[in-house]
């Protein structure tokens, strides 16, 4: 068996780059490091420091270059050529100091999977997010497939065992239920008996047994007393193991027991849970600890029970989101996992559009995903979506029809930009085909700027880096087809504002000029900095130059498209900048962080100063305050989400879709009270000019311990005046850098408003 050569960093080069280069940690930014991407190292009873993950990070990523494969050490191997292995050591240096100073970094999957066995075996964890069709589809040659299945067979579980496959490696899914989709399921052509069974002896057995699961030894005492009988009484009889595939095996079970191609002499579907290990227990692959069986009983039943009431028709769009949204909960039920979906359906479909207005469906599941409705640029169809965000504040806009002929605006239509694309990731910033991931790294442009990297260069680092990432192991055949054929990346900016405000000395959007329609109308147009128009072009094609260069060297296609701004929820609060495209909060605030009554960090925290209270929502939880100040809070021309109009959002997500992203913008717009009236006529007025877009009410301080909380700059300088050491110190004053509990933040996400998921 052939070895791959192994691109390594020396610990002089480490020592010197820690030595010489300070990270740009921002006021929140070491402490959600700590808990959220610093993995445990169990022979050293710690979590890393920065400057090991940076090098788990890169040097995981640079020995994907496919270059390197079946070269090695045994006898008889052949060697890289010593020119590619200089080439990829400089640049594996240049990637570390770009990422360990946080003038860059890539997405957080990588910074907590890179380099990791688990990421060596299955690819698909270093990507974000996925997009997944609800219709019939093969499993084909995966990872997973139902034995009760050929590969080719089309089978209506397929989706669903996706969408729980990628939930549980961390990515987000984003999922279509439009008519075009759901349309081609069959009618449920039967109902199924489920039966689970637990083991009394495993830990989780209470806790499944409240979930609905019987007693093992009960069972089977009364159908025959051993497996092999229950197997030969009619019963479809699998023992889930303790895997994730386990666990998706047992979902595909219960969808495909209703339809024909299930082996139609199993009249019931019995599920031995007896193997998963029990909650708490500790996950060494993946990372983290287990949630036990009952989140996943719990999932099976309710899934069960919509099929069996849909006997004799087809599943409907709201079917097809409840079984998303169950599965996304039982994910989300997980210690280590964060659930992100988005639902995607017909923007005239009332059902779909209104399905949040059940509360108690949605307390119980329909909060795991955001829902938004493809359109098709028709103002009039802006116009009546507006009208329900301003009661609903859902669903957002997905303009497919935009993301399939262009890619940026300023490039004009072209009919081959993405013919194929029909959905988006959860955060809707990269528009994606069926069974196609989004490959994520950005950029912090003001920070590269001050730490003195020529912009070019950090771009084509980075563009260079998601290349890798295509070339990695995936479990899905659907996936590996079309990363092969598009090689998609996404090259994001984050901390825009900050440097519009650095660089330029004012916001983009300069003004609006007006003008008056032959019908009578005003229309009100944008104007753009110009310097910023041009760095802001020149940063795009480095990108693709950048692309082309490597895609030459490696003898692949270029990529179907490359930029795209993402919403950077977690991954800015480590650099300390505004998140996306998005406008800081406010110039002062109290960010609020809730951690485990038990971490760790919470006594470092308290000897530091910071302000801690038990959760008034969550038992076993505290709330910790920071205070923040914005970047160029003091400046002039400074706007924050809470005085920023709607149009001058949207008039800046069309500035980067015109000139930066071929991809799309992920934007959550905010919006006043007093502007609700207004949001039809604003919205429809970008049409055709956003590929995607959502609307939220702007709270500031609306409820008890609120995660952002605006405060005068007095107050800001009150609360900073109580601090009186790091975190960093502290912690390692009281603990020695020993961590020994590997607990996490609570309710962290990557991406704003919840998007997309912190690893």
């Amino acid at each position: 068996m052939s070895s791959n050569y192994v691109i390594t960093l020396s610990n002089d080069f480490i020592q010197n780059t820690i030595d010489t280069v300070n990270p740009h940690w921002g006021p929140l930014g070491w402490v959600t490091y700590k808990r959220t991407y610093a993995r445990f190292l169990d022979a050293q009873n710690r979590t890393e420091e920065w400057s090991e993950t940076v090098k788990r990070v890169v040097e995981g990523n640079i020995n994907l270059d496919p270059r390197l494969k079946g070269m090695g050490y045994g006898v008889g191997e052949a060697l890289p050529d010593p020119k590619l292995v200089k080439s990829l050591t400089t640049e594996a240096q240049k990637l570390y100091k770009l990422i360990y100073g946080l003038a860059a970094t890539p997405s957080g999957r990588n910074l907590w999977v890179s380099g990791t066995d688990y990421q060596r075996a299955h690819g698909d964890s270093l990507n974000n997010c996925w997009f997944v069709a609800i219709r019939p589809q093969a499993y084909g040659d995966s990872a997973i497939v139902p034995s009760y299945l050929d590969q080719r067979q089309e089978a209506v579980s397929m989706p669903f065992a996706f969408m729980f496959d990628q939930l549980m490696k961390g990515g987000g899914v984003g999922f279509s239920v439009t008519r075009s989709n759901i349309d081609k399921l069959p009618a449920v052509g039967r109902s199924a008996e489920l039966t689970i069974i637990m083991d009394k002896d495993n830990g989780s057995a209470e806790e499944s047994r409240e979930a609905g699961a019987v007693d093992r030894d009960e069972w089977l005492g009364a159908h025959g007393g051993a497996v092999a009988a229950a197997v030969a009484n009619d019963h479809f009889f699998y023992e889930v193991p303790d895997s994730r595939e386990g666990w998706v095996h047992a979902l595909a079970a219960v969808i495909d027991s209703h339809f024909s191609y299930f082996p139609q002499e199993k009249k019931s579907v019995v599920l031995d849970m007896s193997k998963v290990r029990a909650r708490g227990t500790r996950i060494h692959g993946f990372g983290g600890t287990a949630s036990g069986a009952a989140p996943l009983i719990e999932m099976l039943r309710d899934v069960n029970a919509i099929l069996n009431e849909a006997e004799g028709r087809k599943l409907t769009s709201v079917d097809g989101t409840d079984m998303g949204n169950l599965v996304g909960k039982a994910v989300v039920a997980g210690n280590v996992r964060r659930s992100a979906e988005l639902a995607l359906g017909d923007w005239d479909d009332d059902g779909f559009v209104t399905m949040k207005q059940d509360q108690d469906k949605l307390y119980h599941h329909r909060w795991a995903s955001n829902n938004s409705v493809a359109v098709s640029g028709d103002p009039k169809q802006y116009e009546a979506i507006a009208d329900a965000i301003r009661t609903n504040g859902e669903p957002g806009i997905v303009d497919l029809s935009l993301s399939q002929n262009y890619g940026r605006l300023v490039d004009g239509e072209n009919k081959d930009a993405d013919p194929y694309a029909e959905g988006t990731n959860p955060c809707g910033e990269i528009t994606l085909e069926n069974g196609e991931p989004c490959n994520l790294f950005e950029i912090f442009p003001n920070v590269a700027e001050e730490q003195e990297w020529d912009l070019a260069e950090a771009f084509a680092l980075g563009t260079r880096y998601t290349k890798r990432v295509t070339f990695g192991s995936y479990d899905w055949e659907v996936s590996r087809n079309v990363i092969e054929r598009n090689r998609r990346i996404g090259i994001s900016m984050s901390g825009i504002q900050d440097w519009f405000l650095s660089r330029f000395g004012h916001r983009v959007v300069t003004g609006f000029e007006e003008s008056t329609a032959a019908d009578g109308t005003t229309k009100r147009t944008p104007v753009y900095d110009e310097q910023a128009v041009k760095a802001v072009d020149a940063l795009y094609h480095h990108v693709v130059d950048a692309d082309a260069e490597y895609s030459k060297e490696l003898g692949c296609a270029t990529s179907v498209k490359h930029t795209t701004v993402k919403p950077s929820g977690t991954v800015a609060k480590l650099a300390g900048v505004s998140e996306g495209m998005h406008f800081h909060y406010a110039p002062y605030l109290i960010q609020r962080i809730r951690f485990q009554d038990d971490d760790p960090l919470l006594p470092a925290l308290l000897a530091c100063g910071y302000k801690i209270e038990p959760d008034v929502y969550t038992a076993h939880t505290m709330c910790v305050e920071f205070p923040v100040k914005a970047a160029h809070a003091e400046a002039s021309d400074f706007a924050s989400a809470g005085n920023v109009s709607a149009e001058e959002q949207l008039a800046t997500q069309a500035f980067l879709q015109t000139y930066w992203s071929d991809n799309a913008v992920s934007c959550t717009v905010t919006f006043q009270e007093a502007e609700k009236p207004s949001l039809p006529a604003v919205l429809s007025a970008y049409a055709g000019s956003i590929k995607s877009t959502s609307m939220l009410p702007y709270t500031g301080a609306g409820f008890k311990q609120a995660p952002k909380e605006p405060i005068s700059e007095e107050v800001y300088l009150e609360k900073l005046g109580m601090i009186r050491d790091t975190p960093q110190k502290a912690f390692a004053r009281i603990n020695g850098n020993r961590d020994e509990s590997n607990l996490e933040l609570v309710d962290q996400t990557d991406c704003v408003g919840g998007a997309c998921p912190v690893r």
